[in-house]
């Protein structure tokens, strides 16, 4: 192992971290939409007037949540064998954040006032023309910062796609670092990667949460 901090083993390691960290970038992002869309699905039919609809949902939602990720991706891996290892990691990372996600539609849902919901009545307004004009558009700003803020967390997760050979920042960093011996200088950049990206997003978070609140 090296000794210390090696400066030009940090200049070879970088060009494959970004190019890692490009493929972080597209899981994380594809894997929001999912969870976004999804979570946002669940959250309706959680709502729906039927046990034959509610029952399966939230047993799906238990059983994933109930699970960790990790455990997700193999078994989704054993699964479907014939499924590209980065779609197949999307797809699960946004399942996964779907059920927490449906949550955060819930609490938005919630808190949208009832008269917004008698006024609907009142207009004889049909259930989609409710949801789509109304409820929706009002629930889906103020969860906003929440959802952003699941973004980030699945960003910090994406290295768990390694398991399933997705070739994301921190896979290379462990590449290279068992190629060359230089672990320290891998795992610290792409440290730092993950920090530079995910800080500043979280500060956005936050101000985003300040100006919705008031």
């Amino acid at each position: 192992m090296n000794q210390g901090f090696d400066w030009d083993a940090a200049g070879d390691v970088l060009p494959l971290l970004l190019e890692g960290f490009r493929v972080t970038l597209l899981a994380t992002v594809l894997g929001t939409l999912v969870a976004a869309v999804l979570g946002l699905a669940i959250a309706v039919a959680a709502r729906a007037p039927s046990r034959w609809v509610t029952a399966p949902v939230k047993a799906v939602m238990e059983f994933v949540r109930a699970t960790p990720l990790l455990v997700q991706l193999v078994g989704a891996a054993a699964l479907f064998t014939s499924v590209e290892p980065l779609t197949l990691g999307i797809v699960v990372l946004g399942i996964h954040y779907a059920t927490y996600t449906s949550e955060v539609y819930r609490a938005g849902i919630d808190g949208v006032p009832k008269g917004q919901w008698e006024a609907c009545r009142a207009l004889s307004l049909p259930p989609r023309r409710t949801w789509q004009a109304v409820i929706l558009p009002q629930a889906i700003r103020n969860v906003l910062p929440a959802l952003g803020n699941y973004a980030i967390s699945m960003f910090k997760e994406t290295p768990f796609l390694a398991v399933i050979m997705v070739q994301e920042m921190v896979f290379e960093a462990r590449k290279y670092g068992a190629d060359h011996f230089a672990y320290t200088e891998a795992f610290t950049l792409a440290g730092l990667v993950f920090l530079v990206a995910s800080y500043p997003t979280s500060l956005l978070m936050r101000k985003l949460e300040k100006r919705l609140g008031h």
